[in-house]
């Protein structure tokens, strides 16, 4: 590795580096990053924000998902791309506090719970953030969160949340995966014909409306689907290859691109950078929130794959 190793990724080599597999390294801005090459697939996973930031199976000729060459890698700060960890709120402040946009999990440091060298080649990476008193400032509850991160044929992400408090509490979510696309005037998301939206670029609240064939993307697209399947596919048609999307425990499916307008005042991407992505989101918002009592759990799972590309 040309990147210089710390004292810290020592520590973190000597407990849970998996030899010709998994290793830590010191990333931009000196966050740890987890590097995995396995027989399937490479990766690249941030502790900052618990956040996969690169995934490519070993017969794909790109990245799978996205990232902005402007993300800012410092502490406190969200990571432009990859799959951010949106919890325990998904959006603007459900309160009107004032507090970030998407919660606070994928801006704080995550700790690793585990590695493991799967049968078969895969890896699994267990990642943990709890409650402390700099959360219970912004969020007053008791929790445990958890992030199994599978490296195989597919990138499979499951965020588990436990309220250890004495209180239910309620949380929206989201695992908001940037999913790399090579054009995208040419790009579609299929799977939602027939599903209802509401339209945040048109200014939500509002009527629901109906999406009809497959989503298209000609201007900003901000749209929460409720009653979405648990299967989405994303055809990029510069690419000639088909992404697919498969949830569990949601109902909820957000389809997202900030447009040419909006891309413009983002200060963490460059202006031409909103034709090379979209968002295809698993999540948990709206009337699918999640109410959670004492000792209560929930998992969110998204699985992250291709259907392959021309040889």
């Amino acid at each position: 590795m040309d990147t210089p190793v710390t004292p810290h990724m020592d520590t973190l080599n000597a407990a849970h580096a998996i030899p010709d597999q998994l290793v830590f390294i010191a990333g931009p801005g000196g966050l740890p990053l987890i590097e995995v090459h396995n027989a399937h697939a490479s990766a690249q996973v941030s502790l900052h924000g618990g956040q996969v930031l690169r995934f490519r199976p070993r017969t794909a000729s790109a990245d799978l998902l996205f990232v902005s060459e402007r993300a800012r890698y410092q502490a406190g700060t969200a990571i432009r791309g990859g799959v951010p960890v949106c919890w325990p709120w998904f959006g603007a402040d459900p309160e009107g506090l004032g507090r970030p946009n998407h919660g606070f999990a994928r801006t704080k440091a995550w700790s690793v719970a585990g590695t493991t060298a799967l049968p078969g080649g895969a890896t699994r990476i267990a990642l943990a953030l709890t409650d402390g008193p700099d959360t219970r400032a912004i969020w007053p509850h008791g929790f445990q969160l958890g992030l199994e991160i599978t490296v195989g044929p597919s990138l499979r992400l499951a965020l588990l949340t436990r309220n250890t408090g004495g209180q239910p509490f309620t949380i929206t979510q989201a695992l908001h995966s940037y999913l790399a696309v090579g054009a995208l005037a040419q790009t579609s998301v299929a799977g939602l014909d027939g599903c209802h939206y509401l339209d945040k670029a048109a200014g939500a609240p509002g009527a629901l409306r109906k999406q009809l064939g497959a989503v298209v993307f000609t201007a900003e697209v901000d749209r929460i689907y409720t009653g979405a399947p648990a299967t989405l596919s994303v055809q990029d048609g510069t690419g000639q290859r088909v992404l697919r999307i498969r949830s569990e425990g949601s109902r909820t499916a957000v389809v997202w691109n900030p447009g040419a307008a909006l891309a413009a005042g983002m200060a963490d991407l460059a202006d031409e950078e909103y034709r090379r992505f979209v968002c295809v989101e698993t999540a948990n918002v709206a009337d699918d929130a999640v109410t959670l009592p004492p000792g209560g759990e929930h998992r969110l799972v998204a699985d992250i794959g291709w259907q392959g590309e021309p040889g």
